[in-house]
Order: structure tokens, then sequence, then C-alpha cells
């Protein structure tokens, strides 16, 4: 899979995935932290005496390559507990400490391309959920949240924490300080959590972990344990994040909107949050994708009051989709975890924009998951909104069981509501097979005629009226041998029917990926596809791909595609490189043209994406952004600048932005400048 064609959260899942694995417990898999007094300077130097008093473990073993053997390098992992933080510190030991990789300081990078050290912590001790914490030898910080037992996870979750790090002659140590009012924990089920630890060292391809060896991706039921503290010093925590933006655009009349952002801890296990007009301004732009399917794109979610606790929004059959959800004038959401129930609700009253024909709306969505058996869940979702007097939506049923670690089912019913009441029912059932080198998964789908028109209301439901069956197969081999390094292949089936049982499609997709003992790779892809829409298309696309270092952050790859895109031949060039500019300053970009013939939608294009990152440190920084779309004549240009002073909500903001924000929108090229300020109270 191309580099830069790539879902970011599919990526960062996998990541989060191997790094937190661990293997079913045993008595000896326990760390017992150290109490301590006296206060610790999160330096990344384990200097102070609490730390060579404390317990250490030092196991760690390799999830890959070389599965179950001792890791290559010696890695030391040991907690403490204050009155109210957890710290965590390693000592990671490098015979060539001078390639110990380390360029990325943005804020929730893919750590896992820098060397790199973390851990999971299942706070409920549910054997299902974790929070997740890792960090780099340059302090940058990437957090978030498992679910499901590891199969999916929320990237988009940010804490209130501290991380350092600092080089030695013999490799790097880290420190990480989670304040126990970050998390949420139930005090009632005991001074038991959950914890897995992780290192990642890219330049052998290696991921190491404690307990081990692990079988699988993200179980975080074969966590190790935390164990031996006291629950009850965390405090409630009360916080209020008022902020302003102001507004200057050419030719428009200067404007300053005014919001306020709740966040409030019911409990150490209930939290709440309200917002009221929030700010949508300032957010990222919408990278343009080239685009071969008559399907619509999912894009990813980038506005901070949908972004945290939205993986117990996540389902295969997507019933909420934020995106769906435009500028509001207020919303408040609930979320919380009490005797195996996680129960989350949400809800935003919508702005009307009378250029785009859309009225104000009123959104909800509420969730309800029990724990059932060892770490399986079922769940129920119900997703909504109101407009102009009429209901659309949808409601259902979800279900993922483990029969083991590596077997498990997954299987969701839903029924939408709207403008059709019949053709309206939508279900899958998916058992797969997951261990540390392999995949296979069978599914079939059924999706009534007119489910979609009423769940899209809310949701993401890129096509219904479809019976389907897809299958899929994942293997990896890690050679060691002669010039190569590591092969995968994967191979997949989808073929669906309509309702009335008319063949619509079928497709063929094979992928192989070679890694080369010095740091170049080779991938060759493959796809064959059958269309009915109003005539039969047969549509395949060849690939070739060659990439130098792309298992770390500086890397640079090169494709070329080509092949029949319904009634159109098609050649696509992308490339892309990332590149570290001195120690501050960090370059990426990305290209694609894409050359069609005959092209009567005057669909042919460059797209150019160019960032700019210049990090003073981790909390004050500089962004630059450009792309340009030629086929929509489209450019936009962003330029921010970034002061974190309450890490990570409290923060003042100047930004000059040209062109639309909007994926496949022209918008308004007219220049703008704002300033965002937001202070915690």
């Amino acid at each position: 899979m191309n580099r830069f064609r790539s879902n970011r959260l599919h990526v960062l899942l996998g990541i989060a995935f191997l790094n937190l694995s661990s293997v079913v417990l045993a008595a000896t898999q326990e760390i017992r932290p150290l109490a301590i007094k006296e206060p610790i300077v999160i330096d990344g130097r384990l200097d102070e005496p609490a730390w060579s008093q404390a317990a250490a473990v030092s196991d760690f073993v390799q999830f890959k390559p070389e599965r179950g053997r001792a890791a290559a390098f010696f890695t030391e992992a040991r907690v403490l507990l204050a009155a109210d933080r957890l710290i965590v510190g390693f000592l990671c030991r490098d015979p060539e400490p001078e390639r110990i990789t380390a360029h990325l300081t943005r804020r929730d990078s893919d750590l896992s391309e820098d060397d790199c050290v973390g851990f999971g912590l299942d706070t409920f001790f549910d054997r299902r959920t974790a929070y997740y914490f890792f960090t780099n030898p340059l302090g940058t910080q990437q957090d978030g949240r498992l679910s499901e037992n590891g199969r999916s996870g929320d990237d988009t979750w940010d804490g209130e924490w501290r991380s350092a790090a600092a080089r030695s002659a013999e490799g790097w140590t880290a420190e990480i300080e989670i304040p126990l009012s970050t998390i949420k924990f139930d005090p009632k089920k005991g001074a038991s959590w959950g914890i897995g630890l992780a290192r990642s060292v890219p330049r052998l391809l290696e991921m190491d972990t404690w307990p081990g060896p692990t079988d699988a991706f993200g179980m975080v039921s074969q966590f190790g344990v935390l164990d031996g503290f006291d629950l009850q010093a965390a405090k409630k925590k009360l916080e209020l994040v008022p902020h302003l933006v102001g507004r200057l655009q050419r030719e428009a009349n200067a404007a300053l909107d005014v919001g306020v952002d709740l966040r409030w801890a019911l409990s150490q296990d209930i939290s709440a949050n309200l917002t009221v007009n929030p700010d949508f301004a300032t957010i990222e732009a919408d990278q343009e994708q080239i685009n071969l399917t008559r399907f619509e794109l999912s894009l990813p979610e980038k506005r901070n009051f949908f972004l945290e606790g939205s993986e117990i929004y996540s389902q295969r059959i997507q019933l909420f989709y934020s995106r769906r959800v435009a500028d509001i004038w207020g919303g408040a959401k609930l979320y919380g975890k009490k005797g195996g129930i996680e129960f989350a609700a949400m809800a935003m009253l919508g702005k009307a924009d009378s250029e785009l024909g859309r009225p104000q709306a009123a959104f909800a969505v509420g969730r309800l998951r029990r724990d059932i058996f060892q770490s399986s869940t079922i769940g129920f979702l119900t997703a909504n909104r109101l407009a102009d007097g009429r209901n659309s939506g949808s409601s259902g049923f979800d279900l993922v069981h483990f029969f083991s670690d590596k077997v498990n089912v997954t299987s969701q019913l839903a029924i939408s509501y709207g403008d059709h009441d019949s053709d309206n029912l939508a279900f899958f059932i998916r058992p797969s097979y997951d261990s540390a080198s392999a995949h296979f998964h069978l599914r079939y789908t059924e999706l009534g005629k007119y489910f979609a028109d009423n769940a899209n209301a809310v949701g993401f439901v890129s096509d219904d009226d479809r019976r389907e069956l897809d299958s899929a197969l994942e293997k990896t081999w890690w050679l060691k041998k002669g010039f190569l390094e590591r092969v995968e292949y994967s191979s997949n089936y989808n073929v669906y029917w309509s309702t009335a049982g008319s063949l619509r499609s079928w497709q063929v997709d094979q992928w192989l990926e070679c890694d080369l003992r010095n740091r170049f790779s080779l991938e060759l892809a493959h796809s064959e596809e059958f269309k009915l829409y109003e005539k039969e298309f047969r549509n395949r696309q060849s690939s070739v791909e060659l990439g130098y270092n792309t298992r770390e952050w500086q890397m640079a790859s090169l494709s070329y595609s080509f092949g029949q895109s319904f009634d159109s031949r098609f050649q696509l060039w992308q490339a892309g490189f990332n590149r570290k500019l001195g120690d501050k300053l960090s370059l990426e970009y990305g290209l694609n043209r894409l050359v069609l013939d005959p092209d009567p939608e005057q669909e042919t294009t460059w797209i150019h994406v160019l960032r700019l990152d210049y990090f003073f440190n981790k909390d004050l920084f500089l962004k630059f952004f450009f792309q340009l779309n030629s086929a929509l004549e489209k450019k936009n240009i962003q330029l921010v600048f970034v002061w974190r002073f309450q890490p990570p909500f409290g923060m003042l903001q100047l930004a000059y932005q040209q062109g639309s924000l909007r994926f496949g929108d022209r918008g308004d090229t007219r220049p703008a400048l704002y300033l965002k300020w937001a202070l915690v109270i």
C-alpha cells in the first residue's frame, strides 16, 4: 500500500496493536510500583535515588522480527507511584548510540518511525480497554486509547502528561509521568491494573514487548499486572477552557467569536464535556486525494469536540460519522464505565447554512457497551438527526466475541429510519483468525436497498442494496537471509449482488512487499474488478513502488500505477519524501500525477502537498502547509504559529489561511488571518 495513500488512523492503530501486545498472564508477570514522597524531576535522567530502589523488569522479548527471542538490545523499566501520579522510567541500551533515530517532534506523530518506548495501562482491569503513552529520545508524545481488546482504538485522545528523554554513552533513557486525574479508572475494583511495556528499534525492524512472547496484535487481555498501590489518591477535576477567535479577511468585516469548553470529571470513572460556540475555524486542511471509485471518501475528523472518546462509536457499519455534523452552536458529551458497562452520549445543535441549503438540525448519539465473558463485548448505538421536524438516522446492536486470543467473530445488526421505511435493514458477520504473522477472515454483509438513504443523515455508508461476501489472507515471513529481510503478502476477494440477486461487483486484490537488508523496499500490487452501473465495466490497476528507509520517518518513495478506470485508461505517478533539515526543521512532500484518457470530466490533475514544521520545542512551533490540485484550480496555504503554554489545551495560535479547507472544494480564495487564544482554568 502506498505510504501516502494509507489511512493514518489504520496505521496508528496497527502501531498501537503491535506495541501493546503481551501474552497470557503468569504469576511472575507483575510489577509493583515503589511508593515515593520525594519529588522526581522529569528530565529523562534516572538519577534520583528512588529509581535505583524501585523493582525493575528487563526480560523484554521480540514481537518481531524473531518472535519469542530475547530482545537484541537491553531494556529495563521501573515504576514509581507518587500521591497523585504514576511515573515510568526506561533504560534503553544501544551498542551504536550514534544510530539511534530521533526526528519526530510533532505530538501524536507515528513514533514507531523513531526509536521509542511506551506502555499501555488497562486502568479498569477489564482486559478490553487501555490507554497508551509513548515517547522518543526527543521527549515527543504520542497517546491514545484501545478498546474491544485492542481491535479498535482512538489515536486522537489527548491527555495531560509529561515526558522527557536523555541520551547517554550507553543509549538513552526516558521518563513518563501520568497524573492520575488524566485517566479514568474504577477505584472500587482494587489496586491492580493491566500493563504492557514496549520498545521499538526501527533500524532493526524490531518491536520488543514485556511480557512476552506475544501471539496477536493488541491483546489487552494479555497485559502483565501493575499491582499493590492505592487508587483512592486521584481527585476529581474541573477544567474550564474559554477561547477567543478573531478573524480578518479581505473584503469582509472583522469578526470575533467567543466560546467555552467545560471538562468535568464527575467521578474517577465518569466525565462530562460541554461546549458553547466551539472553535471550528482553524482546523487543519483536508488533504486532497486521488479517488478512482464512484464512492464517497471517508475523511478523518480533526475538530477537538468530536475527537476524545471517538473510539467507542467506531463500527464496521458506521452509524455515526461526525463529519456529517457541520458547524454547531453548542454540544454536550458524557462518557463513563461502571460495573462492566461502558456508556457515552452526545448531543449537538447545528447551525443552518443557506449557501449549502442546509437547515438547522439537532443531532443526538447514544452508545452502550457491556463486557461479557473474559474479553468480549456486546453493544448498542443509536444516532439521530432532527431537521425540519423530521427524524433520520439508525440504531443497532454489535458483538465482538473472542473464542481465543487468535479467533474471534464480529457482527452487527442495524435498522435505519427516515424517508424510507422498507428495505432498511443491515447486518454483517465476520469470523477472523489473527496471529503474530498472519491474518484471515471471512465476512458476509447485507445492506437494504434504502438503508444508506436514511443512515447517512448521521452515518457513513458508501453504498447499499448489496449482499456482499469478502475474504482476506495476509502473511509475513521474516527471512534475515541474503538480501531479503521481510516479505509480506496479502490477498483480498470481494463480491456483491443487489438484494434482487443481480451481480453488481467482484474484485480481486493481490499485494506483495519485500524489505531488503540495504533499507530499500519493493512493492507490487494488482487489482482486477467488475462493476455494473449504467453498463458493465472491467477495471484494473497494476502498480510498482520503490521505497528507501520506509521503516523510519526520514524516507522516500516512488510509485507508478496504470490500468483502466471505467471508460478511461489512466496512469498515476506518486512520490514523496520526508527529510529533517537540521535539529528543528522538518519537511514532508507528496506528489500525485493522474492522467486519464479520455477525460470528459477534466479530472487529469497534479496534486502537490508540502509541509514544513519548525519546532523551537515540542510546545512552541511554526507549521506551513501548501497544497495544489490543478483539476480544481485549488490552491490552499496555511501558516500557523502555536504556543501551547498549558499543553495540550491551553494555547495561543496565529494562523494565515488562503483557499478552502474542505476536501474537493475550490472554496473562497480570499486570504484570512486568525488569532486564537485558549486558557485552561
